[in-house]
């Protein structure tokens, strides 16, 4: 398939793993990813990562966390903003995708107000090293693409007329000016991403909390039924796939715009 309109239409990173994802113009991509994207993350009182699959309403709460990691300001879904410092405290280890990782305790109000919601014990602990909260980190993930016309293509099996909103699938960056799921094809080629070139490892398989609208976390639609009746049959490298994950292979700078080619 043809790159040579291939562009990066979106760019969406989520600070804290399991809450809302930011829109970004720019990002630095290092080889474990990019620096902020799942630094942090949700434990519950074994240390045990929580995601929204186990606690929905997160995918609503909107953190804003600035670029030295110092200081973090989370909009809760009632309308209120907390705000703090980002002050760590004792080491901890968390457990994620059956692995350990060293991670610190962030002190201040956040486990009490991420309770209310959660309804249970949480705390929030921010990973000593990047990439660790990356999905498919143990493979070497650092980065995951999306074409958008995929979105229209899901939209089109559920049927709904608009495209789907692309934050329910909390992919790093959208490729706009290439066909529907072209970055399949891409599995295992240089892809060369503003300064940046990165390698497709394989297709990421899907799970619930793309059923969750991205601003309420309330399930409104059906995105796995959709993707077993238009992708089902396809052989990808993880069942209900949509996207692919990706090694970094060149650092390098990504802007929204910038040109998308196949080495």
């Amino acid at each position: 398939m043809s790159t040579a309109n291939a562009r990066v239409a979106w760019i969406h990173s989520a600070p804290i793993k399991a809450l809302a994802i930011q829109e970004l113009q720019e990002v630095k991509l290092d080889l474990l990813g990019v620096e902020n994207d799942r630094r942090f993350c949700l434990v519950d009182s074994d240390g045990r990562m929580l995601n929204a699959k186990r606690v929905q309403p997160f995918v609503a709460i909107r953190p804003r966390l600035d670029d030295a990691m110092r200081h973090l300001s989370l909009d809760m879904p009632d309308g209120s903003t907390v705000k703090g410092a980002v002050d760590l405290g004792r080491a901890i280890n968390v457990l994620i995708y059956g692995r350990d990782v060293p991670a610190r305790i962030v002190d201040g109000p956040w486990s009490e107000v991420l309770s209310a919601v959660a309804q249970r014990p949480i705390r929030l602990v921010r990973f000593d090293n990047p990439g660790e909260g990356v999905d498919r980190a143990d493979e070497g993930a650092g980065a995951s693409l999306l074409a958008e016309e995929s979105l229209r293509a899901i939209a089109n099996a559920a049927g709904v007329t608009a495209a789907v909103d692309p934050r329910r699938f909390r992919m790093l960056f959208g490729i706009a000016g290439v066909e529907a799921h072209a970055e399949d094809t891409w599995i295992g080629s240089r892809v060369h991403i503003g300064s940046a070139v990165v390698v497709p490892g394989g297709n990421i398989g899907r799970c619930a909390v793309t059923t969750l609208d991205p601003t309420t976390g309330v399930s409104d639609l059906d995105t796995l039924a959709a993707l077993a009746k238009y992708r089902g049959e396809k052989v990808t490298s993880e069942p209900l796939a949509f996207g692919v994950w990706a090694r970094v292979a060149q650092a390098g700078v990504v802007r929204v715009g910038d040109a998308v080619h196949i080495a």
